[in-house]
């Protein structure tokens, strides 16, 4: 989502960013009667050094819920705007609404008593806040690249490489038998565009800021125009007017929409600027609901991407 903000690298092109070192914790007694501590590890971040439990029990996931689903790992509360994904809203059944997302409530996460919070904020005073109710990791958007990158990187956060490995085996395996069906209908070089149409505008994205482009560029392969390309995947997302569209539009659209109802194919075929293009003259138009196809954590985007498979493959 744009408000998501745009993408900060700290962490480097390689996938092991994140430096974790085991801290051996001494025990100590405290308010718990002289039981041991929990042994607790030190993670580079790009806050700084943040000492976490290695086996954290009660997460707040300001961000990256898909990614803890995944692993099994689910969390005691997150945003309200998470909590309707409807990728995996009956996985959250039970889990607390911490309030508005990127102004999640700090009272309703106290009550939560966290040993964890996750998030992708940027903000040092919102990541500071967050930090001072339980230990914070701050992966901000676009650090982790892809499925892949995500669910290791929790994996070993949390110490669940197995169940990392386990879910990336069976999404690996899926995202190559949807493949494999386009690759068999569609030509090699086809350029695909995604899109986001606004009330005055019009909005393209690249391969990391949901819309599709994750199941599209990533998972499917799929390019857009040349002439376009490098641009638009450094920029991750480009708001284009009405005049300059056809310079973007390939052969193929994915387009997010408010509603479905009342933009359809027959509508854009009659607007004198849609209609000019191939793609809406050649019904090659995915018509998507925002709610759909904002979110792009890797149970989204394997969900996605069977489901784009299917209407590409027809």
């Amino acid at each position: 989502m744009r408000e998501q903000g745009t993408k900060r690298g700290f962490l480097g092109a390689a996938l092991m960013m994140v430096v974790l070192t085991v801290l051996l914790a001494a025990c100590g007694g405290g308010n718990n009667g002289g039981e041991e501590k929990e042994n607790a590890k030190t993670v580079t971040t790009a806050f700084g050094d943040i000492q976490i439990p290695t086996s954290p029990k009660r997460i707040i996931a300001d961000d990256y819920v898909g990614s803890l689903i995944a692993l099994d790992a689910i969390p005691v509360g997150t945003p309200g705007l998470h909590l309707k994904n409807p990728y995996y809203v009956e996985a959250l059944e039970g889990v607390a609404d911490i309030g508005e997302y990127g102004n999640s409530s700090p009272e309703r996460m106290m009550e939560l008593d966290p040993d964890l919070i996750i998030t992708a904020t940027d903000d040092p005073k919102r990541f500071e806040q967050m930090n001072k109710i339980a230990p914070t990791i701050s992966v901000p958007y676009g650090d982790l690249k892809n499925a892949h990158e995500e669910i290791a990187y929790f994996g070993e956060l949390l110490g669940l490489e197995d169940k990392a490995n386990a879910w990336l085996k069976d999404y690996d395996e899926r995202i190559a038998a949807a493949k494999q069906r386009v690759e068999a209908v569609i030509p090699p070089d086809a350029t695909f565009t995604i899109l986001e149409l606004g009330d005055k505008s019009v909005w393209a994205y690249g391969d990391n800021f949901g819309r599709g482009g994750q199941p599209i560029y990533q998972s499917l392969g799929r390019k857009p125009r040349a002439e376009v390309a490098e641009e638009l995947m450094e920029k991750q997302w480009m708001e284009l007017s009405m005049e300059t569209l056809a310079g973007y539009v390939g052969d193929y659209i994915v387009l997010t929409v408010g509603d479905v109802n009342e933009w359809t194919i027959d509508k854009l075929k009659a607007d004198p600027i849609w209609g000019s293009l191939a793609a809406v003259k050649q019904n090659q138009v995915y018509i998507w609901q925002e709610e759909r196809s904002w979110y792009y954590d890797p149970i989204a985007v394997l969900s996605q991407t069977e489901e784009l498979a299917d209407w590409l493959a027809k």
